[in-house]
């Protein structure tokens, strides 16, 4: 085994060992080797510039609903992290929660705290509680390091492609281009893909939970997904070829689910939804 190939595999296999931090929300081991020292000066930055070239919509009756829901989703991820021994979790957070002009149904969230929500969502929201969905599902992947997850499993699909391309390096041109495809292919449909989608399954998981503890009714999530797959016409691409589970996929778990968010309110003095 050459040197170069030696070094590639050991730093993989280094990376694979090392590289994991703990989800506080399900007590999972996940891979993780970004740190938020390394990610979230790039994010706010990011964010920055976004808004810059938005329309942010401030004063209105929506925005300070949009601010007030994440809020209480956010105190509720307080109550939860320090009562499971997570104190101090989100020390490095800086919460931030906008309102865009947009008529995309689309809200996303950055890693380190900073939300928007796209005007275009509220309709299919329809209420505060259906607004609470979105935003928990939101600062649940901020929360549960998920773009840092993504970043992470992205450099090791490189450096899987590079231990691939030494491996293959005694073939023949056209022998090299054909499995560094197959693996790109292989690597994206039955890696990147299903990573992402158990991303958004977590998501909505967590958010369910964190949107019952600050006394939203999580039965109403499946009926939001119901409205935003009335939306979509069925145009979308199959499961697997997705970064989203299906419409459905989510109307079920989200149902499946939502018994369990409610006993976890419980805990927490939540025995009636608004």
């Amino acid at each position: 085994m050459s040197l170069r190939k030696t070094v590639i595999m050991i730093s993989a296999m280094l990376l694979l060992i090392v590289a994991c931090k703990t989800n506080p929300f399900t007590g999972e081991r996940n891979l993780n080797f970004v740190s938020n020292e390394q990610l979230f000066p790039s994010s706010f930055e990011q964010y920055n510039q976004f808004l810059a070239e938005a329309t942010v919509v401030k004063g209105t009756e929506e925005s300070r609903m949009v601010k007030n829901v994440g809020q209480e989703i956010i105190t509720a991820a307080e109550r939860y992290l320090n009562s499971n021994g997570y104190q101090g979790f989100m020390q490095d957070f800086e919460w931030e929660i906008q309102l865009v002009k947009d008529e995309q149904v689309n809200a996303f969230a950055m890693p380190g705290g900073k939300v928007v929500i796209y005007t275009g969502i509220l309709d299919v929201a329809e209420t505060r509680t259906g607004l609470a969905v979105v935003m928990a599902h939101e600062i649940a992947h901020a929360l549960a390091d998920h773009g840092a997850q993504r970043m992470s499993a992205a450099q090791l699909q490189q450096v899987g492609g590079a231990v691939v391309g030494v491996a293959a390096g005694g073939q023949s041109e056209a022998t090299q281009q054909i499995i560094a495809q197959a693996y790109g292919l292989g690597s994206e449909i039955g890696g990147m893909l299903p990573f992402s989608r158990s991303h958004e399954a977590e998501a909505d998981r967590i958010g369910l939970t964190l949107m019952a503890i600050a006394g939203y009714n999580p039965d109403e999530a499946a009926d939001l997904w119901r409205r935003m797959a009335s939306q979509s016409s069925g145009e979308a691409p199959p499961e697997f070829l997705s970064t989203h589970p299906s419409n459905q996929t989510r109307i079920n778990n989200l149902t499946e689910w939502a018994p369990e968010a409610k006993a976890e309110a419980q805990k927490y003095g939540v025995t009636s939804f608004k």
